[in-house]
């Protein structure tokens, strides 16, 4: 049987420096492919897909064991849930590593064994309704103030009461919009900041 692999554009160790987990070290796994394709994505070269990306689940791993210290593994993209994660998580949970997914929400989210789902809804193509039922952290990229419309009628669908709300300001527009970010969650505490600190301190 042949083993199945994933396109994955890149896999370092660093420090998590958006959401709710922000400052701790983590393993990321970076997937190609995505279905949205925002003009200010960040990762815009993991958009496309080259036949050299594709990576088998037992060379991921063993980049992964390259570093012992390693207890949480961030898969994010691109959209990582083009992809049918389930036999590479498991093989993950295997080995003991705490597992967290990014994502937009625009496909199913499967994997029980995920431990912390991050969704960053867009406006091109919002999450399915199932995932807001999933969701531990929903995460808002505000570049102008139309997104704090968005950022609530995102929140609304949220069922879970403890489920964190994170507006983060888009980076190329950080310090003109972060002042009205600021003033908004004043007005409305049940948001809070998030930043790109890994930018900010330019960690590798």
């Amino acid at each position: 049987m042949k083993e199945i692999s994933y396109p994955i554009k890149e896999s370092f160790y660093s420090i998590q420096g958006e959401g709710h987990y922000y400052g701790i070290a983590a393993y990321f796994i970076r997937f190609g492919g995505c279905n949205i394709k925002c003009d200010w994505c960040d990762t815009k070269e993991s958009w496309n897909i080259k036949k050299k990306d594709f990576i088998s689940i037992h060379k991921i791993i063993a980049n992964i064991n390259k570093n012992h210290k390693i207890r949480t593994i961030v898969i994010t993209g691109g959209e990582p849930t083009m992809w049918n994660l389930s036999p590479l998580i498991k093989e993950l949970k295997k080995k003991g590593y705490r597992i967290h997914i990014e994502t937009s929400g625009s496909y199913p989210i499967k994997e029980k064994y995920v431990d912390w789902i991050t969704i960053s809804p867009k406006k091109i193509k919002t999450p399915i309704q199932e995932n807001y039922k999933k969701i531990n952290e929903l995460k808002i990229v505000i570049s102008d103030e139309n997104d704090f419309f968005f950022a609530e009628e995102q929140a609304a669908y949220i069922e879970a009461s403890n489920c964190f709300l994170f507006l983060q300001p888009e980076w190329n527009n950080t310090f003109r919009i972060l002042p009205k970010i600021i003033s908004y969650i004043k007005k409305n505490p049940k948001w809070r900041i998030s930043l790109q600190i890994h930018k900010m301190l330019n960690i590798p």
